[in-house]
């Protein structure tokens, strides 16, 4: 699935949960948090050895992550847009290393670095919403 489909599937399923109307600025944290669900419902699956159910939310926080990826403008932002997209790629790196290994700490480092994007995302004022390049 494409980063594209991801986040228009993605946005599909939440349009009762306020996406239909949410900001760009709010989407991309409903995205985030979207990812971080994913990333919780792998580790429960991990635990329970349903390799399926893990390996289908991985793969879905994989595709949230890389729609985030994708809808950063590196002119725009500079350095600090080349830098979170590889952070982003990194986490997409290590959900698939977690996949493979069946390693939770792997999953737990990928949500503390997105709790951490999220932080910063989330601290953003109200008023720079609308202006705000991810």
């Amino acid at each position: 699935m494409n980063a594209s489909a991801a986040m228009q599937q993605y946005r599909q399923n939440y349009i009762h949960g306020g996406a239909e109307t949410a900001s760009p600025h709010r989407l991309v944290q409903m995205l985030m948090e979207g990812a971080l669900d994913k990333i919780r419902s792998s580790k429960r699956f991990m635990a329970s050895k349903d390799i399926a159910k893990k390996g289908e939310n991985i793969s879905w926080a994989i595709s949230i992550i890389d729609g985030l990826r994708s809808c950063l403008n590196v002119e725009a932002g500079g350095d600090f847009a080349t830098n979170l997209s590889a952070l982003y790629n990194y986490m997409e790196t290590r959900l698939v290393e977690a996949n493979m290994k069946d390693d939770p700490e792997m999953l737990d480092e990928v949500a503390q670095l997105l709790l951490q994007v999220k932080a910063g995302w989330d601290a953003i004022p109200p008023e720079h919403h609308n202006t705000t390049n991810n």
